[in-house]
């Protein structure tokens, strides 16, 4: 007689087991002071052995370690470990506290729970026929979050969206198919639309313009002061030229936070211009809209509950797990009037029965319209995950305080830092002090001088290739040490574009004071060698051009 198979539950259970043997060692090495091994927590048999932010290779490299292959036949448990200790020794350990690199770190335990929840359940929070508990969550935890803002009407709220740059999309949908209804089934026509966006603003929006058939043109860039922020006189003369043009100015993304600067767009002031010229006023939030939950940080976001849209990623500033966004809204039903299609396989509702001729026809959104529960009648996409749980469980498990209590300890984390630069001999701050957010921009110059400035190369493009590759050096160097940071290109004027790459180091919501003072003594350390290999290379490249 053969063996009666495993229960579900137990072969879980096991799998689960073998599992959290290996990840806890991950999480912990994270944690653990010591000499750095590289092997994020596990060696050959899985055990713990010390601290790792990263053993990196190369692609093709890693890809020979990997050997990954599909097995013809079934390894199970066995197999599955043993390609997750290959991933795990090789991948980024974001729990690490030299991971410094993106808008985004570690998640937490309450985030961790909540993944395994979401994976254990494995519904859609399309129809609440087959997700009632979490489309309640969903639509209470988006009101939530709108509220937060200011938006306090009856209709406030949101949902969840699969990251920030969708988010941005399905806001330009909406804009469009509000302000201008005919397009929703006759596409763009002859409109001549133009979006508008800060010089610092994301590149999502436009990819977006790309995908919704408006195209990169149609993107206006608006100039920027030297703290990054939108200039909104600048902003009401593009949309005057556009008209004068022909064109059809319809949509305006402000930015919280933007992504190399930190810099928030004056909202009271855009939002007028928005008001006087019918343009929707959305706020890309992705980054900086986090400090809603700080009483100290919140009135950057001035003006925002003057917004039609709002774009939010707690897996960035609040450590829910990657992918968590929202997009919300003062009035739900422009989300509805927006995407909502007639689908009786799907939205079993009496809006839905055939016309004569077949065709289903599109439901009206009446003024006082019931409340929607199908939330996929709201969203771009059909298929979703209940990402909203990660927040309200987060949320549930450190509440409104404990979320302030991090970002204002982050703030002054990030504050310390700049200071540090500021005063240090051999760093120039670019960021201000202090950051208007989490990131602090700077960069390595002995003495406050560019290794390359005007006097040694006149050269504008020259000069910042050779400073970006002492930046670009140095960040390589650093990762043996427990650091990643990222770098990014200046923009503005002549001196700014000669001075290179600096480095942008992003703090979250667990760096300590103690961080990145180590982390500006391992560029100190590991600066002096590269200038004086870079100096050489330039002699030996004097002499060639010589000889020859």
């Amino acid at each position: 007689m053969s063996a009666i198979p495993p229960s579900r539950a137990d072969e879980v259970q096991n799998l689960l087991k073998a599992v959290e043997d290996l990840l806890i060692p991950f999480i912990r090495a994270a944690d653990t002071p010591g000499t750095q091994t590289n092997t994020n927590g596990v060696n050959g048999n899985g055990k713990p052995t010390g601290t790792s932010l990263v053993d990196y290779k190369k692609p093709e490299e890693l890809r020979d370690i990997l050997q990954l292959e599909i097995p013809s036949q079934g390894r199970q448990q066995e197999g599955l470990i043993e390609v997750l200790q290959k991933v795990l020794r090789y991948s980024v350990n974001t729990w690490h506290q030299g991971f410094l690199d993106k808008l985004y770190a570690s998640t937490n335990a309450p985030g961790v729970a909540a993944e395994l929840i979401l994976a254990t359940l494995n519904t859609n929070v399309h129809v609440y026929q087959v997700s009632p508990a979490l489309t309640v969550i969903e639509k209470y935890t988006g009101e939530r979050l709108a509220n937060l803002f200011g938006l306090n009407g009856p209709r406030a709220g949101g949902i969840s969206v699969q990251g920030g740059s969708a988010s941005n999309t399905t806001s330009i949908v909406i804009a469009r198919n509000n302000l201008y209804p005919d397009t929703k089934k006759e596409g763009n026509g002859n409109y001549k639309f133009v979006l508008f966006t800060s010089a610092h603003g994301h590149y999502s929006v436009e990819k977006a313009a790309q995908m919704l058939g408006f195209g990169s043109s149609a993107v206006w860039q608006v100039p920027i002061d030297k703290q990054g922020r939108m200039i909104p006189s600048e902003l009401e003369k593009l949309v005057q030229k556009a008209q004068s043009e022909g064109r059809t100015p319809f949509y305006v993304n402000a930015t919280a936070g933007t992504t190399v600067m930190g810099s928030f767009d004056p909202f009271e002031e855009i939002a007028g211009i928005c008001q006087k010229y019918n343009l929707w006023f959305h706020i890309d939030g992705s980054w900086g809209g986090s400090f809603v939950f700080s009483q100290k940080q919140k009135y950057k976001l001035s003006g925002s509950e003057k917004a039609n849209s709002i774009t939010i990623n707690p897996h960035k500033m609040l450590g829910a797990p990657v992918t968590c966004s929202f997009l919300l809204a003062s009035d739900m039903r422009q989300f509805h009037r927006a995407n909502t299609l007639p689908a009786g396989y799907l939205f079993h509702n009496e809006d839905t029965q055939p016309a004569t001729n077949g065709a289903l026809p599109e439901p009206e959104i009446e003024v006082d319209s019931p409340e929607v529960w199908d939330l996929a009648d709201l969203t771009l996409q059909c298929g979703r995950r209940a990402d909203s749980l990660k927040l309200f469980l987060g949320w549930t498990y450190y509440g409104s305080e404990g979320y302030a209590q991090q970002i204002d300890s982050a703030c002054e984390v990030a504050a310390h830092l700049a200071t540090l630069v500021e005063k240090h001999p051999d760093f120039i701050l670019v960021s201000e002090n202090a950051p208007p957010c989490l990131q602090v921009c700077f960069y390595y110059a002995p003495g406050k001088q560019m290794l390359y400035s005007r006097e040694t190369l006149s050269d504008e493009t020259q000069r910042g290739k050779k400073n970006s590759k002492v930046t670009e050096q140095i960040t390589h160097a650093i990762v043996p040490k427990g650091f990643m940071v990222d770098f990014a290109p200046p923009s503005g004027d002549e001196d700014a574009v000669g001075s290179g790459k600096f480095f942008r180091c992003v703090v979250n919501i667990l760096t300590s004071k103690e961080t990145v003072e180590s982390l500006l003594s391992a560029i100190e350390t590991s600066g002096p060698g590269i200038i004086e290999s870079l100096q050489t290379q330039d002699r030996l490249a004097t002499r060639k051009r010589h000889a020859e």
